[in-house]
């Protein structure tokens, strides 16, 4: 194996493995507002230089009307595992336990936790939605990762979604919760999730590494106005803009 190619598993795992430790919410010095808020994450630390440098930062703008149709190769694989919440200030998320897959032309990826963002991160023709969820996976050889975007429209109560928010934590509470409840992250997708947006990208958060392939599914869930609050009240804002487009490419995978 060439030195550049191993430079880029070892650097890549290590930068995913330091993103998304289950059982780890450190404090941050970074926020989504003010002088430590998005349009300054780029100053706040030599490795969060990507996020006002990188040329494929996320989220972004989808403008459907222009992607041409393809197939993907899209397999989900999600077991059950014991309700863990993390309040880490900038998120609420849910860590899974090993054993759970997303498989995407081949390639293994395992699910690592899932969170949630208000208002949504990415766009779809210029519109929003009031929620999006990340659910995130890593690819256990190369260190890439694979994010399954959910995005949730005011509506309904979502039933799923409330088996997680009566767990809420709030700011100040510990920073893990183990329950004897458990939970399968099949529940929180919609009925179709054979559609989707895919673009290669970065994470919303620094340090933005542009490590991640994003599937956006088309079909979003609904999500009450009351839930909508409980998780504004824990964690208020936290979307980052959308990001310019750069060098990238948009697919649209049915």
């Amino acid at each position: 194996m060439e030195r550049r190619s191993l430079f880029k598993i070892l650097m890549g795992s290590a930068i995913a493995l330091k993103c998304f430790n289950p059982g780890k919410a450190e404090a941050s010095t970074w926020s989504y507002q003010g002088a430590t808020g998005t349009d300054f994450w780029g100053d706040i630390a030599p490795e969060f230089q990507t996020c006002s440098s990188g040329q494929a930062q996320s989220p972004i703008n989808i403008e459907g009307s222009g992607f041409t149709l393809n197939v993907g190769s899209l397999d989900l694989n999600y077991q059950d595992t014991p309700l863990v919440i993390v309040n880490n200030g900038h998120t609420v998320r849910v860590d899974y336990q090993p054993g759970s897959t997303l498989t995407l032309d081949g390639e293994v990826y395992e699910l690592l936790q899932f969170h949630f963002h208000q208002p949504s991160e990415h766009l779809i023709s210029g519109k929003g939605s009031a929620m999006e969820a990340h659910f995130v996976h890593r690819n256990q050889t190369t260190g890439d990762l694979v994010v399954l975007a959910v995005l949730m429209t005011e509506g309904e109560m979502n039933r799923s979604l409330e088996f997680i928010w009566q767990q809420i934590l709030s700011a100040d509470s510990p920073a893990a919760q183990i329950s004897d409840l458990t939970i399968n992250a099949l529940q929180l997708l919609p009925e179709n999730s054979r559609q989707y947006y895919r673009y290669q990208g970065s994470l919303t958060t620094p340090p933005c590494s542009e490590i991640v392939t994003w599937l956006v599914l088309k079909q979003p869930v609904s999500v009450s106005k009351s839930q909508l609050t409980k998780f504004f009240g824990a964690i208020g804002n936290n979307a980052r803009p959308v990001q310019a487009l750069n060098r990238r490419t948009l697919s649209q995978f049915d």
